[in-house]
Formats: structure tokens, sequence, C-alpha cells
């Protein structure tokens, strides 16, 4: 949980970067990867409040075990599913406000039992040890772009 409550600190320091832009790096600004991220962590933890742990069944899924053995995603592979897609405006205040939003979030998951779960869209069902290394390797993801960004003007 501290190491969560860490990547998301590294995310609010990086808000009054929220403009900066490389193109040769990604598409999109500092503040999407930001928005994009905090997203993730409320539609996740949302997700997971409200599965049936009864409902969980493991499988072995290939890119699952990719990832979470070297803790990378691989840029440029994959795509943001429409409902962790930021939307609107980003502004400094948003990004507040959703960071705000995520700290008050991520104490749900101390309440919720280990086959809590969601259905991520590459890996198939996540308990709450996989989801929690999801989010950890996914943040990490984003602050390397958003490194890559800072670092290249």
């Amino acid at each position: 949980m501290e190491k969560l409550l860490k990547l998301i600190k590294q995310l609010e320091k990086n808000i009054p970067n929220y403009a900066k832009q490389q193109t040769a790096i990604s598409a999109a600004n500092v503040g999407w990867h930001i928005d994009h991220s905090l997203l993730v962590f409320v539609r996740i933890i949302t997700a997971m409040e409200t599965s049936d742990p009864a409902l969980y069944k493991s499988s072995f899924n290939l890119k699952k075990l990719l990832v979470y053995t070297f803790n990378k995603i691989p840029r440029g592979k994959a795509k943001a599913p429409k409902t962790v897609e930021p939307v609107g405006d980003i502004v400094p205040e948003k990004l507040m406000t959703e960071v705000d939003a995520v700290f008050k979030k991520i104490k749900a998951l101390n309440n919720l039992q280990r086959h809590h779960h969601f259905n991520h869209p590459y890996f198939g069902k996540l308990n709450l040890k996989e989801t929690k290394k999801f989010l950890a390797i996914h943040t990490n993801h984003h602050l390397k772009i958003i490194n890559d960004i800072m670092r290249a003007g």
C-alpha cells in the first residue's frame, strides 16, 4: 500500500508540468498520463469493491506472466480502454481533485478480501494482490514516460 501511495505522490509532483509534451516520446502530454493513471486507480478500485469474491477464478495468462515477471509494460503495445481515457480539459485543478479522490479511494483496498477482483482487458481476472502489483507496474510505466518527456525538453 505504501508503494502505491508513493507512486501517487510522484504523479502529483508532476502536475505543474501538465502541459509539457514531446511527440517523439508520446502523442500525449504529461497531464494526460497523470489523468489516465489516476482514472485507472479509481476505475479499478471501484470495480474491485463491487466484485463478488466467490466468482474469482485464477487462470493462466502469458501476457500477464511476462509483464509481472519483468515488472514492465512494453511501450506502444496496448491502447487504453475508453473508460480510462481522459476526457475534457486537463488542468492542474482537475488533476489535484483527482489526486485527492485517489488518496481517499485507495484506502478501500485495505477493506477488500483477497479474492475481490476486476477483469483486466489483457490479463483477465486480477485478484487483490495481482491488482496492487498491476497498479504499481502501470503507474511506473506512465511515470517513466513522464520522466522521458521532462528530460527531453
